[in-house]
């Protein structure tokens, strides 16, 4: 749909935000401009989210309680947990939006926390 997000656009908005939203927590991970262009294909965006995906893993391993409660400077999202924490609550309402068009555009939805209704 035109002026919408394309899945695509999505999947790399994901990929982008997750490098942004750890460096806003102290964390050393990977960081894509904003003027990088989305790669021309799935794969190219799943590779780097993964590898973004477990580059934070690793760095939020290394925090502790008191690491999650340090203060980040950003009034709506005071501590390094609450940035991380809205890290996820960004990723979960973007997967939301790429599940409805997946099913718009008559793809599967992938069973990302459990069976989906394409699977039954």
């Amino acid at each position: 749909m035109e002026g919408h997000s394309t899945l695509g656009w999505l999947s790399w908005h994901l990929v982008e935000t997750t490098g942004y939203f750890s460096h806003l927590a102290g964390l050393t991970v990977p960081m894509i401009g904003q003027d990088e262009p989305v790669p021309a294909t799935a794969r190219e965006i799943i590779a780097a989210y993964e590898k973004a995906a477990e580059a934070v893993k690793e760095e939020v391993a290394k925090l502790s309680d008191v690491d999650l409660l340090t203060e980040t400077g950003i009034a709506s999202v005071a501590t390094k947990g609450a940035l991380l924490r809205f890290l996820i609550d960004h990723q979960t309402h973007h997967r939301g939006q790429m599940m409805v068009l997946l099913r718009q555009a008559g793809l599967p939805v992938p069973p990302v926390m459990g069976p989906t209704k394409e699977m039954q």
